[in-house]
């Protein structure tokens, strides 16, 4: 499998999900059911303030996410994912925005990012571009929660190095760095 060497455009999520409105299964696979139940347990029980969400893709996440916090901001690259997530997502905590990360970063402050299933699609310069602004945003004491697959891919990063790269380059301020499962697919939460 040749690997694909730059950051995967928009048009390309855009495409997958207009083939099949769920290319990933992410509504009815057990796999992804287990993997978001795990990815909820490492939420503090307090709600967030203010989370982002990097990569909703159609928003089953997102909804599990939205009842951990007062305000959401869910953001993808694909129009035609966002248009399944706000209608699967009608809760008044939840925005959705179309943007293409790193280019396009939201302004704000957060005290929980999400980035699952989001990391290996970037090249390496556009993955520290990211994990500086992710960074930047985070709130001192919050949490980054990242979780991906480990499989082979075409991608420009397997999970593995996409998590280790990130985790690396947020060390200085987030050390804390808690790999709850590593079989699969990696899940991990990074703190101060």
């Amino acid at each position: 499998m040749t690997r694909r060497v730059t950051t995967i455009e928009a048009d390309y999520f855009d495409r997958l999900y207009r083939e099949r409105s769920d290319p990933w299964d992410f509504s009815s696979s057990a796999y992804e059911h287990e993997k978001y139940q795990a990815t909820l347990a490492l939420l503090k029980a307090g709600p967030y303030e203010s989370a982002l969400e990097i990569g909703c893709s159609i928003g089953v996440l997102t909804a599990e996410l939205a009842k951990h916090c007062s305000a959401l901001l869910a953001i993808d690259a694909s129009e035609v994912a966002l248009e399944q997530a706000r209608a699967r997502n009608t809760s008044h905590a939840v925005r959705f925005e179309r943007r293409m990360v790193p280019a396009d970063f939201p302004v704000g402050r957060f005290d929980l990012i999400v980035l699952s299933e989001v990391l290996y699609y970037l090249d390496l310069p556009d993955l520290s571009r990211l994990a500086e602004q992710c960074a930047t945003a985070l709130k001192p004491d919050g949490d980054m929660i990242m979780c991906h697959w480990l499989g082979d891919t075409d991608y420009p990063l397997t999970g593995s190095q996409a998590s280790d790269h990130f985790a690396d380059a947020v060390r200085s301020t987030f050390p804390t760095r808690l790999i709850a499962h590593d079989q699969t697919y990696r899940l991990e939460r990074l703190s101060a």
